[in-house]
């Protein structure tokens, strides 16, 4: 044997940590490069099968949102109906006659869920209404187009008809109600301070009118830009004389919306709430204390009776 032959006919020699061939050829391909779908050295998954089992759940979520898609809208479109059927509704102011309360082309928000609980419309609100008839000449409004009374359907548009009107109330059921040439509109025997609200120039009333005492479950509206407002002083020749039945209101209108820089809330003038303005509210108190004392007296008066008489 020469010296320095390895033994074995030339074979290479077995050494420990040297990979065995079959086994590598088990892991790698052709050209020598590792298998991506091994597993690593230490027993995990692979990058690869990470990668593709990433890829499958994007496309199941992908699929599954669109999915759902249709079903979000529908709830929403509903939740949108909802609202605007029982909750707030908004409406676009077409004229001047609420000036500078209200500008044209303002959006409004009204409050449709108080008449549910039986809330009636009050003095010094101001408040959407149905046409009670003949306010508004017909064609008056141009004619909405198909999306429009879609998304006015829906509450997501202003009323896309504009068959509505906006005014503030002035008085309601019970109340008396007139203004002289030149003076101050005058609500059950006060007059009414109304500086704060109509527009800068108008006079309170012109024509003079009245006095007129407004039915029950009705009321008088009058707009703030009093030269320029077809409110009740015009339709006293109409059925209601020129009163809006309480059923014909949809709503007080309780804020500005659009646009930004016109957010304002709709509160109560300060004049509405003066001592005695309220006839009817202030006497049925007095009534009902009346009534409720009644009882007591004629209970006080049969037992003295009856001690009286035992007495005797």
């Amino acid at each position: 044997m020469a010296v320095g032959a390895r033994p074995g006919n030339g074979e290479p020699e077995d050494r420990p940590g040297r990979p065995d061939p079959a086994v590598a050829a088990m892991t790698s391909d052709s050209t020598g490069t590792p298998d991506p779908g091994g597993e690593d050295d230490g027993g995990g998954e692979s990058e690869g099968r990470r990668a593709d089992r990433d890829r499958d759940r994007d496309r199941s979520q992908t699929r599954s949102f669109w999915k759902e898609l249709p079903l979000l809208i529908g709830i929403a479109l509903v939740l949108a109906l909802l609202i605007k059927t029982f909750l707030v509704q908004a409406f676009s102011i077409p004229s001047d006659s609420m000036m500078n309360t209200l500008q044209r082309g303002d959006r409004v928000l009204v409050d449709k869920l108080t008449p549910w609980f039986g809330s009636k419309p009050e003095r010094g609100e101001v408040v959407v209404f149905h046409d009670p008839g003949g306010w508004l000449e017909d064609g008056n409004t141009p004619e909405p187009n198909v999306v429009q009374k879609v998304l006015s359907f829906i509450g997501l548009m202003p009323s896309a008809e504009e068959k509505d009107l906006i005014k503030r109330v002035i008085a309601v059921g019970g109340d008396t109600v007139s203004c002289k040439e030149g003076g101050k509109v005058v609500v059950n025997g006060k007059e009414l301070d109304e500086s704060s609200y109509l527009r800068p120039g108008t006079v309170p009333c012109d024509p003079a009118f009245g006095p007129v005492k407004v039915p029950k479950d009705r009321i008088w509206v009058m707009g703030d830009n009093r030269q320029n407002s077809l409110d009740s002083r015009f339709h006293m020749e109409l059925p209601g004389g020129g009163t809006v039945s309480d059923d014909e209101v949809v709503g007080r209108a309780v804020v500005i919306a659009w646009p930004v820089n016109r957010w304002a809330t709709l509160p109560v003038p300060s004049t509405f709430d003066q001592p005695g303005l309220g006839k009817a509210l202030a006497v049925a108190p007095g009534a009902m204390g009346v009534a409720g004392a009644l009882p007591l007296v004629l209970w006080r008066r049969k037992k003295r009776a009856a001690r009286h008489i035992a007495e005797e």
